[in-house]
């Protein structure tokens, strides 16, 4: 026996599920990028994602995407990560590097507040929703029945969305 990885992309403004893959244990994350970008259709802004999407080919992909425009990366960089390009070259530079050069100015707190890092727990929130309701487990035996269940489960839930979802507001606590 063996566990799956279910890599989703969300999109952030609607909550559906445009892009997903199912792999098993041993794929990393950074390597599910191209092919969740090839899912989907319309222009994508931003990537969000935490320190295992922090590869150089994943950045790489981003600048260079199916789409015409390069994707923003909203990634977490790890703790002893390292300026690739140093700000005295002729090259424009690494987005990573940038991402990496803000942090240290500002600490990754902060960084994480004023980029809008938070909002990828959106998808980390449809993960939950998905094994809420579909389930945590596959019934399908095999990988490829299995891809197409975890297809249907996000067909599910996106079927829901369009049923409608709350209307989230902050409350404000009074004196």
């Amino acid at each position: 026996r063996t566990w799956r990885k279910l890599h989703l992309g969300v999109n952030e403004a609607t909550g559906e599920i445009v892009a997903e893959t199912l792999t098993g244990n041993s794929v990393d994350e950074a390597s599910q990028v191209e092919p969740l970008l090839e899912q989907i259709d319309d222009e994508v802004e931003t990537l969000g994602g935490d320190g295992g999407y922090d590869k150089h080919k994943v950045f790489e992909a981003l600048a260079d995407p199916p789409q015409e425009d390069p994707i923003q990366p909203l990634i977490a960089l790890r703790k002893d990560a390292k300026i690739q390009q140093h700000g005295h070259g002729k090259a424009p530079p690494l987005a990573r590097d940038q991402i990496l050069r803000a942090i240290r100015k500002k600490g990754r707190k902060q960084w994480k507040h004023q980029s809008g890092y938070h909002r990828r727990s959106l998808a980390e929130t449809q993960r939950f929703r998905y094994k809420q309701i579909i389930g945590d487990k596959l019934r399908a035996r095999g990988l490829a029945n299995q891809q197409v269940e975890s297809r249907l489960g996000c067909a599910i839930l996106n079927r829901m969305t369009h049923l409608g979802r709350p209307e989230s507001y902050k409350v404000e606590k009074g004196n």
